[in-house]
């Protein structure tokens, strides 16, 4: 859908002036509601003056007329016959009177979100690498001056792109660790298998003090041997003698 040419400065004169939802003002004019939500209380846009889409030709007062009676229904910009080529490359530009503001912005998102990079900073603010790396660093040549704000809060971007960059630097970190673990996964396998395979290599080496030891001990453990050959030879002699003594005497008989 297209958008307002002001659409911050349409938003607050569409509060100010009507009684639309803030879903009905947060489609027309391509913000976030809780920015509508902002500038009804005064946190967001209050220094910015309120522009009528009805006398720049944006809007008609009788499709406004019929979005105020429902509050259902959804507001639909009046078609141009030229249409405006959207920007899609260069740099963000920032009005004079902003431009101050970029370096709390930039300390609020690298306090409240750790996770975004350098790189989705500077598109969300408008602002080069190295002020960022120097607040982030705290050598800062007005870090002592600087009081973190909310981007969105001071008008440098929209919460919608806020939002996005948050939703895709957690799905980056998800992923890298998910990375990780799978690696670290992968290399205990092949370790436990080198170190079950190097057990089994590896022959035991006896060296001369453990074989010093173990001989005494088997020497322990021996015990005599008593050999009862001659008592056996002396009880057979003398059992050999009364027999034949005992026959003597049976056939002197």
């Amino acid at each position: 859908m297209t958008q307002p040419l002001m659409p911050m400065a349409t938003a607050v004169w569409l509060v100010d002036n009507t009684v639309l939802t803030f879903t009905q003002i947060s489609e027309f004019c391509g913000l976030h509601e809780l920015e509508i939500q902002g500038i009804a209380d005064g946190t967001v846009g209050a220094h910015i003056v309120g522009q009528d889409p009805t006398t720049s030709g944006q809007l008609a007062q009788s499709e406004l007329d019929r979005c105020q009676e429902d509050p259902s229904a959804r507001l639909v910009i009046s078609e141009y016959d030229v249409k405006a080529v959207p920007r899609t490359k260069g740099p963000r530009y920032t009005p004079v009177s902003k431009r101050q503001d970029k370096p709390d912005a930039i300390a609020w998102l690298v306090r409240n979100h750790p996770e975004l990079t350098d790189l989705q900073i500077s598109r969300l603010v408008g602002t080069t690498m190295p002020t960022i790396q120097a607040i982030r660093e705290r050598s800062h040549w007005n870090i002592s001056n600087i009081r973190p704000q909310d981007p969105v809060g001071v008008g440098l971007c929209k919460q919608l792109e806020l939002d996005e960059a948050v939703q895709i630097a957690a799905v980056k970190r998800e992923k890298a660790a998910a990375k990780a673990e799978a690696a670290a996964e992968a290399k205990r396998p092949s370790r436990v298998k080198a170190a079950a395979a190097a057990e089994e290599v590896a022959p035991e080496v006896e060296t001369p003090e453990a074989e010093a030891i173990a001989e005494p001990e088997e020497a322990a453990i021996e015990e005599p041997v008593v050999t009862e050959e001659p008592a056996v030879a002396e009880d057979q002699a003398a059992t050999e003698g009364l027999t034949d003594s005992d026959g003597e005497a049976k056939t002197d008989e």
